[in-house]
């Protein structure tokens, strides 16, 4: 599974954790090993323009899902095809608040932000109100999984 981190944020972030834990996402969905998966933190101003061009909205957003290939998960033995399955777009300086008002730390909410964003990529969404209720738990399910092997 190649799974690229690039940080042109200016914050400091452990890289590695955010590679480990987009593995141990796409591992518990049954994506197949040999897709590509983009990690990119940005500032506001690269985010800013980012959501105004793609989701017609003003400001910085915390995160920003773009898929490539439309991978769906698969179920056990049964992975889905390889490919691209996309990027997502982290902008830590809205985290932090966010992580803030919410009373845990920056990582923390990256991470979550991170869990989040990849489960998009695989055609998860929170419109209404049962698939947001299933988007967050599983959102939470996996992040504290991963959270308690390390």
């Amino acid at each position: 599974m190649s799974v690229e981190v690039n940080n042109e944020s200016g914050y400091d972030v452990d890289e590695a954790e955010f590679a480990a834990l987009a593995r141990y996402v796409l591992d518990e969905m049954h994506v197949h090993p040999q897709t590509d998966l983009s990690i990119l933190l940005v500032g506001t101003d690269v985010m800013t323009d980012l959501h105004v061009k793609w989701m017609d909205e003003p400001g910085p957003t915390d995160v920003l899902s773009f898929p490539m290939d439309e991978l769906r998960p698969g179920r056990e033995g049964d992975v889905t095809p390889a490919g691209l399955l996309g990027d997502v777009v982290l902008c830590p300086e809205v985290a932090a608040q966010q992580a803030r008002t919410a009373g845990h730390s920056t990582a923390e909410e990256l991470l979550l932000l991170t869990t989040h964003g990849i489960l998009h990529l695989l055609g998860y969404d929170h419109a209404e109100p049962e698939e947001e209720k299933e988007m967050f738990a599983l959102q939470r399910r996996l992040l504290l999984t991963f959270l308690a092997s390390r």
